[in-house]
């Protein structure tokens, strides 16, 4: 174990610096940190970030990055750029040990050093690591399943895409070709319908530069374990959504579950069977697993309990809000009801939080959080989309213009709004990109063959001996 260099700075005779300690680089972690920055006097404490990615993601743009409509680049906000004012440490939190005041990090450098993961030590820990994707043990899902969490599963599922088509425009085989242009997404929730419905809408485009492919040849199935689809816009905007996917040929499948994707057959509990390559799993998340190597309360479901104030119930010095915390929502009619764990919480709880926690360092009095929910907005595709804002329901074309001023407004930082504004801008004047860059994931490939390391195809048989000459 290796301690790390994390020396208060301060002049003989000075007090020393609070050490705050900021484990996650998202929506919490950034905005902590960033507000923190701001608020804070000069040597009056110093902030280290922990953060497994260089950057925060805008995870409501990764459909629009799927689809090509924002470039990935523009969906991401590199942590060393805006929190210049901010320690930033690139590795996973493994443990967490509040009694003591450490957190146990693994950074890009500790198997190379080969002295064992780093020791931060904290006075204040602001734990917000975001969550994780909840996985079940289903046959082959390990295998063959495709995330929709990060960026880099958002390009690399685009790219899975635009392949199939090649390989269905390619073959031979007639099964083979049908597996290629089978798509099933398992989960009804924003990851799923958002994803789907954006794929769907490229895909459309796409097969325009085919000259085998049709729209219609292609099946795109949605599969949800409930009754309905995106609760968060209410049941009459659920049930406007399902139609009009079905409008546009996709199987949608309520109170439906995944049993198995072995052999890359997608098998439902309704008794369908699909052959396919292409199985995107969006069915929920679950807290990340440094809750659980902490010492810190949690609840049933394993999120951090906390307070109103954005404090851990019943500890000093920590703090923590977003998927991590379970927050009470104060504004709720019925008691015991928890802030969701959504962007538009997040947010705001990284606000109140970091006012918090500046406060509590000044022996200030501290503010609950509390914030109604304004409703939900859900992109169909170009044009297409659904919003609950206020109680009032917005369809189609409005709710897809609706969507992308909100979310414009609240993608961080000045120039991340413009370049994503620019794009769209763009994009409404030429035809959309349509090009699958999947050698990306293998960029030594193409080396390792010019040095002899490997084979794009086999070689060709050796040409049999030629007949020897019978007159010599």
């Amino acid at each position: 174990m290796v301690k790390a260099a994390n020396s208060r700075g301060t002049a003989p005779g000075t007090p020393p610096r609070t050490r705050i300690l900021v484990v996650g680089g998202g929506y919490v972690g950034m905005y902590t940190a960033l507000r923190l920055q701001r608020k804070l006097r000069a040597g009056e404490a110093e902030v280290t970030v922990v953060s497994a990615e260089p950057y925060m993601t805008y995870q409501p743009f990764l459909p629009e990055a799927a689809a090509g409509s924002i470039s990935p680049r523009h969906v991401v906000v590199p942590l060393r750029r805006v929190l210049g004012k901010c320690r930033i440490v690139i590795g996973e939190a493994q443990r967490i040990d509040h009694a003591k005041r450490t957190a146990t990090v693994a950074t890009l450098a500790t198997e190379d050093e080969g002295t064992g993961p780093l020791e931060i030590e904290y006075d204040e820990l602001v734990l917000a690591p975001g969550s994780v994707s909840r996985t079940l043990p289903v046959p082959g899902l390990a295998d063959y399943a495709i995330g929709f969490k990060t960026v880099e599963e958002a390009i690399g599922l685009r790219n899975h895409v635009i392949e199939q088509l090649d390989i269905a425009s390619s073959t031979r085989d007639p099964a083979l070709r049908d597996a290629a242009l089978t798509f099933v997404f398992v989960g009804g929730g924003y990851a799923g319908v958002e994803a789907l419905g954006e794929l769907e809408d490229m895909a459309r485009d796409a097969v325009r530069y085919y000259h085998n492919i049709k729209p219609e040849d292609m099946k795109w199935v949605l599969v949800e374990a409930s009754d309905h689809i995106l609760p968060e816009v209410g049941p009459e905007l659920g049930v406007y959504t399902v139609r009009e996917l079905r409008r546009r040929n996709i199987d949608v499948r309520l109170e439906t579950r995944l049993e198995s994707c072995e052999n890359r057959v997608a098998v439902l509990s309704d008794g369908a069977r699909f052959p396919t390559r292409t199985v995107v799993w969006t069915a929920g998340v679950k807290p990340h697993p440094v809750l659980a190597a902490s010492d810190l309360p949690r609840t049933e479901r394993g999120r951090l309990t906390c307070t109103a104030f954005l404090t851990v119930d019943g500890v000093e010095h920590a703090w923590s809000a977003g998927d991590a915390a379970a927050v009470p929502d104060i504004t709720a009619e019925e008691p015991g009801r928890e802030c969701a764990p959504n962007a538009q919480h997040a947010v705001r709880q990284a606000k109140v939080l970091a006012d918090n926690l500046v406060a509590s360092l000044r022996g200030e009095l501290l503010t609950e959080y509390a914030h109604k929910y304004a409703g939900s907005v859900a992109s169909l595709g170009l044009h297409k989309g659904v919003a609950l804002l206020y109680g009032r329901k917005l369809k189609a074309y409005p709710a897809w213009l609706m969507h992308r001023t909100y979310h414009l407004s609240r993608v961080p930082t000045f120039n991340r709004k413009m370049r994503v504004l620019a794009e769209w801008t763009l994009s409404g004047l030429f035809k959309r990109e349509i090009v699958s860059l999947g050698s990306l994931e293998h960029p030594r490939a193409e080396f390792e063959l010019a040095a002899g390391q490997g084979h794009k195809f086999p070689p060709p048989p050796p040409a049999p001996n030629p007949p020897k000459d019978s007159q010599g």
